[in-house]
């Protein structure tokens, strides 16, 4: 099992994460698969070592404000905004979800 280093930005999220327990029905396939791509520590599902992220949407919204109100970001793309999520984050509809965000 490969193990994420978390960051201190990821917080707050993740305690918000950890309150929810919603899973879909694509996270709950893999986790029985037991392949060590994706597994749950902590009451956090890690994906291909990103966290995923429950259907929920003021997680959803708290780190596409993060992501796009960072300095990083401030004259980026949405293709920049994105990439920078996927580091460390995974949902269904994420791309769309970045999109929505930024118009």
């Amino acid at each position: 099992m490969i193990k994420r280093k978390i960051t201190m930005d990821e917080g707050d999220i993740l305690k918000e994460i950890k309150r929810n327990s919603t899973r879909e029905n694509k996270v709950m396939q893999a986790l029985k698969k037991e392949d060590g791509l994706t597994w749950e520590e902590d009451r956090v599902v890690y994906m291909d070592e990103r966290i995923y992220v429950p259907n929920n949407k003021r997680i959803k919204e708290m780190i596409l404000e993060e992501n796009h109100n960072s300095a990083d970001v401030e004259y980026l793309e949405r293709l920049r905004m994105l990439e920078l999520i996927k580091r460390n984050y995974w949902w269904l509809e994420l791309k769309e979800d970045v999109k929505k965000y930024i118009q």
